[in-house]
C-alpha cells in the first residue's frame, strides 16, 4: 500500500488525513526504519508493507470503535512496541489522550524521540510491566476509556493484563489475527471473572493482501 493509496482508502471510509498528518506518517516510517537498524522494532520494513500492515491495520480499530474518531477519550496502549496501534490513532485523531506502556526502556526511548519528532502532545510514556501497570494499588487502575493491545499475547492472557486498566463503562480492544474466535472462546473465563458485560468481534481485511484481522 503506497502512501497515496493509504490516504485514499481511509478517505473512502470517512477518515480524511490532511497534508500535515500524511507528513507525520512519513516521518514515522523514516524514523522507524532508521532506528530499526540497531533496535529490533519490527520485521516489516518495506514501505508499502509498513503502511499496510502497521499504519492501516492500526487505524482499523477506529472502525471497530467509531467513537475513537471524535471523542476526547483517554486511550492506553499496553505493550505498544514501536507504537502500534496508539500512535497511528493519535496522528489520525489528535483529540485522543494516549498513554503508552512498554517493558523495554529502549523502546520507550524510541517512542519518546518519535513523539517529539512528530510534534505530538497529550502522549504519556510509561516504562513498566503490564501486570504492574494496572495492579490494585496502581494509579492507572480503572482509568482509561479504551485499552488497546496488538499482537502481544493470547486473549486469555491479555484480558487479565489489560482489563484492570479499563474504567467502568470503558472498552478493551484487542487486535488479533484470524484465530480470534478460538482465543475469544478460551478467554471466556477470564472475561467473566473480570466483569466484562459483553464481548464482540469485528473483522477487516488488509487490502490488497486480504489477510483477515480482527478486533475483539
Amino acid at each position: 500500500m503506497k502512501p497515496e493509496q493509504f490516504q485514499a482508502a481511509l478517505a473512502q471510509m470517512g477518515v480524511n488525513l490532511n497534508a500535515d498528518q500524511m507528513a507525520q506518517f512519513e516521518q514515522y516510517y523514516q524514523y522507524l526504519i532508521e532506528v530499526n537498524q540497531h533496535l529490533n522494532l519490527t520485521r516489516i520494513t518495506a514501505k508499502e508493507d509498513v503502511y499496510l500492515k502497521h499504519f492501516y491495520d492500526s487505524l482499523m480499530g477506529a472502525f471497530a470503535e467509531p467513537q475513537l474518531k471524535d471523542q476526547p477519550w483517554h486511550l492506553c496502549d499496553i505493550g505498544a512496541g514501536a507504537g502500534f496501534p496508539s500512535l497511528p490513532l493519535k496522528i489520525a485523531f489528535p483529540q485522543l489522550q494516549v498513554t503508552i506502556v512498554d517493558s523495554l526502556n529502549k523502546r520507550i526511548d524510541f517512542l519518546r524521540a518519535l513523539v517529539a519528532k512528530l510534534g505530538l502532545t497529550g502522549v504519556e510514556l510509561v516504562h513498566g510491566r503490564a501486570e504492574e501497570f494496572s495492579a490494585k494499588q496502581s494509579r492507572y487502575r480503572e482509568q482509561f476509556d479504551l485499552v488497546t493491545a496488538r499482537a502481544v499475547a493470547r486473549l486469555s492472557v491479555l484480558s487479565e493484563l489489560c482489563l484492570p486498566a479499563v474504567k467502568v463503562g470503558g472498552e478493551f480492544l484487542a487486535y488479533k489475527a484470524a484465530a480470534a474466535d478460538d482465543e475469544l472462546q478460551a478467554a471466556q473465563g477470564a472475561i467473566q471473572t473480570l466483569g466484562v458485560r459483553s464481548a464482540r468481534r469485528c473483522n477487516w481485511s488488509c487490502q490488497p493482501s486480504r489477510n483477515q484481522n480482527n478486533a475483539t
